[in-house]
């Protein structure tokens, strides 16, 4: 059974609100891609519109767009998600993770692109009560 640690962004005040998903709510999540939009109720949001903007899996390699499938790959980069090069045209070969959620991924980043009924705040204390 997946878990997942969801940190939820609101764009409008710069805040990010953690929560946790187990069960049947986290095996939804599993297949979907990021830059996909999914509604607030998999999250414990309802009425809200949330997009996934990355992760990171259960060794810390985060999630890369541009990176088909959910496996890991050692990837040539020249900087973006996963590697910021010191000097101008430095390239690394660094190991990242594909952009497909899966079971082995801890953390899911989410941002909020329609708000919901009530403020993020009360609707994230309702949903840990």
């Amino acid at each position: 059974m997946a878990e997942f640690k969801v940190v939820v962004n609101d764009p409008k005040t710069g805040k990010s609100y953690q929560k946790t998903i187990s069960g049947t709510k986290a095996n939804s999540l599993i297949g979907k891609r990021i830059g996909q939009e999914i509604d607030g109720v998999f999250v414990d949001l309802p009425g809200y519109k949330l997009v996934i903007t990355g992760g990171t899996d259960k060794d810390g390699f985060p999630m890369r767009p541009n990176l088909q499938g959910p496996g890991r790959k050692k990837l040539l980069l020249k900087g973006g998600i996963g590697f910021h090069p010191k000097r101008k045209g430095m390239r690394k070969r660094k190991m990242v993770r594909g952009n497909t959620i899966s079971a082995d991924i801890v953390q899911i980043n989410m941002k909020i692109v329609q708000y919901g009924p009530k403020p993020i705040e009360e609707a994230v204390q309702e949903g840990e009560a």
